[in-house]
């Protein structure tokens, strides 16, 4: 009896056999999904997938791929597949075409993604339910991992211990420094250059170093920076597959009753640096997305400032302890003085007009070279519109955040 085609082994049994497909799946991160959405729309349309090609290449202007691909996602509607499925079929599709040089048109396969439920609630108690139940030292860190540094799943598969910066066991809040390679796009069209700077809580250090240890012990050697993060935890220990981890979450949220995906992890951060008021950019750079306007944050320096800015949402961040230090006073004040503070700037934003918007930028720049006595015309001026990877120097000599624009840049004026 022939075995049936599945996502675990549709590589083996079908995309093998055609070179288009496996050239395709050599580009890609996620091979089996991929190749078992293309399988599918393969049957579906009943064409090999060098027919598929061959259906765009012999005729171009007559759109037979696009129309293809249209009449399955409008089927695959009208029978109730969720998008989500209909979605990655799309991509999938789309992606086997453009890595074969045949690019479908834009409009082709279009399908709009409906959240069928609502995102799940995250609480302290149920993310320490979740690491308590975990089975083992590296299940514990990666608990703690994901919701300190805000990873993506598709990330953590190809993550290495060299992404951690040096003597990491020796700092407080260790930096991950990871490659557009890894992250959402690969570095390619828009997404070049964009990297995730991001770091590890100190409970999350701590599960991290235990997992080191405990893993080594059944390694039976020393770990090195390019051996994989997560590794199987059985027999040859392998590098952590994406299905692995889908896999382990489920049956832990499963058995412990506390509604969790990897992708949870990511929102949990983002919320701790929203109550931070930490400008968006940064927020961008830590969960390894593009930053607008300003030139990223990526030097040491601005990694330093980032480090000084994701200590104020450790407090937030930290769940293994039922006894989880408060945040302190400080942190509360300043996050509801932000809060006010650019509540009222949006309110006196949408009260302007374009004119007066104008009027406005024209008098900031003339404010910010009016001293006609400064040679640099930057050391007297009063007030000063600079990007945010200027800021700590102008901090550190004596001025002070007038208001923040959505531009990234930063609206300063001197106090000392």
């Amino acid at each position: 009896m022939t075995e049936q085609v599945r996502e675990s082994n549709v590589i083996e049994l079908w995309a093998q056999k055609y070179p288009d497909v496996t050239r395709w799946l050599a580009k890609l991160q996620v091979k089996d999904r991929s190749a078992y959405s293309l399988y599918r729309f393969c049957q579906w349309s009943k064409k090999s997938p060098p027919e598929l090609l061959e259906l765009k290449r012999a005729n171009p202007s007559a759109n037979l791929a696009e129309k293809m691909l249209d009449d399955y996602v409008a089927e695959a509607k009208a029978k109730g597949v969720r998008s989500s499925i209909q979605f990655h079929l799309s991509i999938a599709v789309r992606s086997f075409f453009r890595h074969n040089y045949v690019d479908l048109a834009k409009a082709a396969g279009t399908v709009v993604l409906e959240k069928v439920k609502p995102y799940n609630k995250l609480t302290k108690e149920g993310l320490r339910k979740l690491w308590s139940w975990a089975l083992n030292p590296r299940d514990k860190a990666l608990i703690t991992f994901v919701n300190s540094t805000g990873v993506a799943k598709e990330t953590l598969t190809k993550l290495k211990w060299s992404h951690l910066e040096e003597n990491w066991e020796k700092i407080d809040l260790p930096c991950i420094n990871i490659e557009p390679e890894l992250l959402k796009g690969h570095g390619q069209g828009k997404y070049r250059g964009v990297r995730q700077v991001t770091f590890l809580t100190p409970e999350a250090k701590r599960d991290l170093v235990n997992y080191k240890e405990w893993i080594e012990q059944k390694l039976g050697r020393k770990l090195t920076a390019e051996d994989n993060t997560w590794l199987e935890v059985y027999t040859k220990y392998k590098p952590l597959q994406y299905r692995g981890f889908s896999g382990l979450i489920y049956e832990l949220s499963r058995n412990t009753g506390v509604a969790f995906s990897w992708h949870d992890g990511r929102r949990w951060v983002t919320t701790a640096l929203e109550q931070t008021g930490i400008s968006p950019n940064w927020a961008k750079v830590i969960r390894g997305r593009k930053p607008g306007g300003a030139e990223a944050p990526y030097s040491q320096p601005n990694i330093e400032m980032l480090r000084a800015k994701f200590r104020e949402a450790v407090p937030i961040l930290e769940f293994t302890s039922s006894e989880a230090p408060a945040v302190p006073k400080e942190v509360l004040e300043r996050i509801e003085k932000l809060e006010t503070e650019r509540a009222e700037i949006r309110r006196q934003y949408r009260l302007r007009t374009g004119d007066e918007l104008k009027e406005d930028k024209k008098r900031v720049a003339k404010e910010a070279q009016k001293a006609d006595d400064c040679p640099d015309g930057e050391h007297c001026a009063e007030f000063s519109q600079i990007p945010e990877a200027q800021l700590l120097a102008h901090l550190k000599d004596g001025w002070e955040i007038i208001k923040e624009l959505s531009n990234g840049e930063v609206i300063v004026k001197r106090v000392r």
